[in-house]
């Protein structure tokens, strides 16, 4: 296993390695992306657009943000260089549980579909030893489905921690909703219930899923042709998560969008940076009808550029940063094994 790569992720490492391996990626790449997660999710709240004089009579006191750099300025200017890293301890937290259930999600239910559809063969016993069964399901729609299930069974699995994320990004200096993690964790559930912690569970699962689907599919099509190309510290893997993100990031975004917004929803809906964020109470689709009916079809799309600034170093982060943990790991376990 060591000597080189394998033809599909799900053929490499066992199911400690892949989850230690996908907690380490989360890890680092949330760290590098803080402050473009937080210029995204600023964005994505504002109603208001600069284009169009008409939309910032009613902003109250509200920041009018343009662009990605100015946005970023505007924040440390205002708010101070820690700004761009607020939410971070949860989302931190998110990151790490996120890529470790992803991965190892992602890695059972490719084992499944391969074992479900097998043609002949011996049984792969997931370890990577032995000649797995060729599978009559195309690699491209194992991909996409092990993708979509990974990214929902993540979703789910840590969606407190990414509405808590956003909640900490939205709010500023001067009126803070939460001193903290503890007293945001505490004061939601005083406030809004359990239900809260779930606002925006709906559009986030509906994004997800064809988001990490298309991202999977064109990852494991392009990851070993780029894998074999000269680049720089070995970025193959690097350059597939980019062009992967990409493709599935501007496919899925408005739903993303509608998550954010949703997500800040609740008794403290006019406390965040954009004060005059709109009252959404009939669903995805309705929310969606409301921005487009307010803001037109590029409301649907604020933030995207910052999007695809964030989400391209992102993935290439964690998948350089996996496929290097997760060889790191499996030396070790080879090294221990031998050592027995």
């Amino acid at each position: 296993m060591s000597g080189g790569k394998s033809e599909r992720l799900k053929d490499e490492g066992s199911s400690l390695q892949v989850t230690a391996a996908g907690a380490t990626a989360g890890l680092i790449s949330r760290f590098v992306i803080a402050p473009l997660d937080v210029v995204k999710i600023r964005l994505q709240l504002q109603t208001h657009s600069l284009s169009d004089p008409l939309s910032v009579r009613d902003i109250r006191g509200s920041p009018v943000y343009k662009g990605t750099i100015p946005t970023m300025r505007y924040i440390v200017r205002h708010e101070g260089l820690r700004a761009l890293w607020k939410g971070n301890v949860p989302a931190e937290l998110m990151y790490i549980c996120y890529s470790a259930v992803q991965f190892r999600t992602y890695r059972s239910t490719t084992l499944l579909l391969h074992r479900m559809f097998a043609s002949g063969g011996e049984v792969d016993d997931g370890k990577g030893g032995g000649k797995p069964p060729t599978s009559k399901l195309p690699h491209s729609a194992e991909s996409f489905i092990a993708g979509a299930t990974a990214g929902a069974v993540a979703t789910a699995a840590t969606y407190p921690l990414d509405l808590l994320r956003t909640r900490f990004a939205a709010q500023g200096n001067d009126d803070r909703v939460y001193a903290n993690l503890r007293r945001a964790i505490v004061q939601i559930a005083q406030e809004e219930g359990f239900r809260g912690y779930f606002r925006g569970l709906g559009p986030g699962l509906g994004q997800i899923v064809p988001y990490m689907g298309i991202f999977f599919a064109a990852y494991e099509t392009l990851r070993l042709p780029l894998g074999k190309m000269e680049m720089p510290f070995s970025s193959g893997d690097a350059a597939a998560g980019i062009l992967a993100s990409v493709m599935a990031k501007t496919a899925t975004f408005p739903l993303d969008l509608v998550r954010k917004r949703i997500q800040v929803q609740g008794p403290n809906r006019c406390r965040y940076v954009h004060k005059n964020i709109p009252e959404y109470s009939s669903g995805t689709a309705g929310t969606i009808r409301t921005i487009l009916r307010n803001e037109g079809v590029r409301g649907l799309y604020r933030g995207l550029t910052v999007s695809l600034f964030k989400a391209a170093p992102a993935s290439a982060v964690t998948m350089w940063t996996y496929e290097r943990a997760l060889r790191f790991y499996i030396t070790l376990g080879e090294q221990a094994e031998r050592k027995l």
